[in-house]
């Protein structure tokens, strides 16, 4: 007999099982209060679980409208089970294995900004909402002056912020009271800062009038974030095969996460921005959520450290065969290099408190027996995550030091091996997935001009790569010997393999 779908209907006439932390029914009547630009897993386990958390305590009494804009489906799949799904976190906590189920009802409804855009702007004038929040990785917050305020919907995400914000403005005749909380999720420096910018942008470039300009500037209240909880999604096909036994109900958007958890927010500088957060009441809600004056210390911390290993150890784990990043941390040689990096490279190259035991806990994290966290997950817009989350790494390592670090350079070769498009072309060959990455074209231009695999093509490649100062912001070719290590790892790695090019790196930096 198959089993029934997860739903308002199930939960309000089945007992749920007794491990299972089952929404109370009032939770379903709570208004609209979120306005969520994006669908994917990370908010669900993230910003979802928040806001779950503070309305069963009764702190924000509001739920969350998802705008979907990738055109992934996952709208459909929302509102076929009206907003509720299952969050599994699992870890090690105190030594000790510890896994929560919980069915989160924070989420009322989504929309798709390409087909319902006029119902994102009917959002907008809601006068029960108060916060909006988004994630659409570091691409996401972006100036594209091709953007119209007419278009339906404009392209990018704070184009269509813009917009929503004017809707709002000129719904409530600019009056200072409708102003919102802007928290974005994205891991960029100063998220907050920088898309208030790029929103105003907007409204300049399309002439919207001084009156929206001051009430964004003064009434809507953008705060810089930072964002830390490993939410690989939907468990694999035996675990979702086992979870969907045990908890006796299907669920399409069945979310996995690890117990681990930061939410850290910069206090607001006005006055005014300090009361609309604190009046959010979300900042009780749970231990993992920080407000403090400054948050760089956690950004630096989590960016450098967790997903900085990520970002330059992924294409190298993949090209050695690793499928998950439990496997990578746990493989002879691609763990060794990921402590290697981690800890004598990337650790002392990060100013922060508490860098060394944070990158242990990391290790643990990523050796989490209960998350499956796909290697290939991770390279969605991997360029630009090299540039943010390693570049800045590579540099500080070497006015520290007076010379290139020579695991990251193994791992940027690796990287540049990776980019020559051999397993992405696999994976698509068996009908794989392959996560976009919107500036990888001209790597990919560089290997089709290449002209072979010889030792000084492969140079020249090198050269043209680490000099490329649109992708980077920085011209690589200027850090000590950085290019040469490149170009000799990836040499090696073209004539013996990646698995011996790594081996031969291990012998040379145990020395």
């Amino acid at each position: 007999m198959p089993r029934p779908t997860l739903t308002r209907e199930l939960v309000r006439g089945a007992p749920v099982r007794r491990d299972v932390l089952a929404p109370p029914p009032a939770l379903f009547g709570l208004p609209e209060r979120v306005a969520q630009f994006g669908t994917g897993a990370f908010l669900r386990g993230f910003v979802g679980f928040f806001i779950d958390e503070a309305n069963r305590k009764g702190l924000f009494a509001g739920r969350i409208v998802a705008v979907g804009s990738t055109g992934s489906g996952r709208d459909a799949q929302i509102n076929a089970q009206d907003g509720l799904y299952t969050l599994v976190a699992r870890g090690v906590v105190g030594g000790q294995r510890h896994e929560e189920r919980r069915i989160v009802a924070s989420l009322s409804r989504a929309l798709s900004a390409q087909s319902e855009w006029n119902e994102v702007l009917a959002l907008a004038r809601s006068p029960e909402l108060r916060l909006v929040v988004s994630n659409t990785t570091e691409v996401g917050i972006t100036l594209d002056e091709s953007d119209k305020v007419d278009d339906v919907p404009p392209r990018s995400f704070p184009a269509k912020l813009a917009r929503f914000l004017a809707e709002r403005a000129q719904a409530f005749e600019y009056d200072r009271a409708h102003g919102v909380v802007v928290l974005p999720c994205e891991l960029i420096e100063n998220n907050g800062d920088r898309l208030r910018e790029i929103v105003l942008a907007h409204v300049r470039r399309w002439r919207l009038g001084p009156a929206l300009e001051r009430w964004i500037e003064q009434d809507v209240h953008f705060c810089n974030t930072l964002v830390d909880r490993i939410v690989p999604g939907a468990p694999d096909e035996v675990d979702a095969a086992a979870l969907g036994d045990a908890l006796g109900y299907e669920d399409a958007m069945l979310t996995t996460a690890e117990v681990y958890r930061l939410f850290a927010i910069e206090q607001p500088k006005t006055a005014a921005s300090i009361k609309a957060l604190a009046t959010l009441g979300l900042t009780g809600a749970d231990a993992g959520i920080v407000v403090a004056d400054d948050i760089t210390p956690y950004r630096e911390r989590k960016v450098r450290l967790l997903n900085g290993t990520h970002t330059i150890s992924v294409p190298l784990a993949l090209l050695c065969g690793c499928e998950t990043v439990r496997q990578a941390v746990e493989h002879e040689t691609v763990g060794r290099y990921m402590r290697r990096a981690l800890l004598d490279e990337i650790v002392p190259s990060t100013d922060a408190p508490g860098a060394e035991q944070f990158a242990r806990e990391v290790l643990d994290r990523f050796a989490n027996p209960y998350i499956r966290h796909a290697l290939i997950d991770i390279t969605l817009q991997g360029t630009m995550k090299m540039r943010v989350r390693i570049v800045p790494t590579i540099a500080r390592y070497a006015s520290l030091t007076g010379r290139a670090p020579a695991s990251l350079a193994f791992g940027f070769a690796a990287y540049l091996l990776f980019m020559r498009g051999d397993v992405h072309e696999e994976r698509r060959r068996v009908g794989q997935r392959v996560p976009a990455d919107d500036q990888s074209t001209t790597l990919r231009a560089l290997w089709s001009r290449s002209g072979g695999d010889s030792d000084p093509a492969l140079a020249r490649l090198v050269d043209a790569a680490c000099g490329d100062e649109s992708l980077w912001g920085t011209d690589l070719r200027r850090v000590p010997g950085f290019a040469n290590a490149v170009a000799e790892n990836l040499t090696r790695m073209v004539r013996d393999g990646v698995p011996a090019a790594l081996e031969a790196h291990l012998a040379e930096v145990a020395v």
